[in-house]
């Protein structure tokens, strides 16, 4: 049986994927743009065009980010064995 993933986030923040009231303000200019009809194609691949190179842009970013995060030291177990610590002193005494 697979175990299921387990959400390891690692301490960092969730992704933010909800929009602005600004941004969503913007899509909807966009949209509406891109339905007039006088709207010129020649616009509308230009649009296109440098939102792509954005994302690109962005993707690059983030994968150099991530590629370049500082990684955690392994912590090294300790040297005492458990069977060395059953011969250590006792602090009872005998009457």
């Amino acid at each position: 049986m697979i175990s299921p993933i387990k959400n390891q986030d690692y301490g960092l923040p969730a992704p933010v994927v909800e929009l602005t009231m600004e941004q969503q303000f913007k899509l909807k200019q966009i949209e509406n743009a891109l339905r007039d009809p006088d709207t010129k194609l020649e616009d509308v691949i230009t649009i296109f065009m440098a939102l792509q190179r954005q994302n690109f842009t962005l993707c690059n970013t983030v994968s150099n980010l991530v590629k370049k995060w500082p990684t955690p030291v392994p912590q090294t177990p300790p040297t005492t064995s458990e069977e060395t610590l059953k011969f250590g002193t006792s602090s009872e005494t005998k009457d």
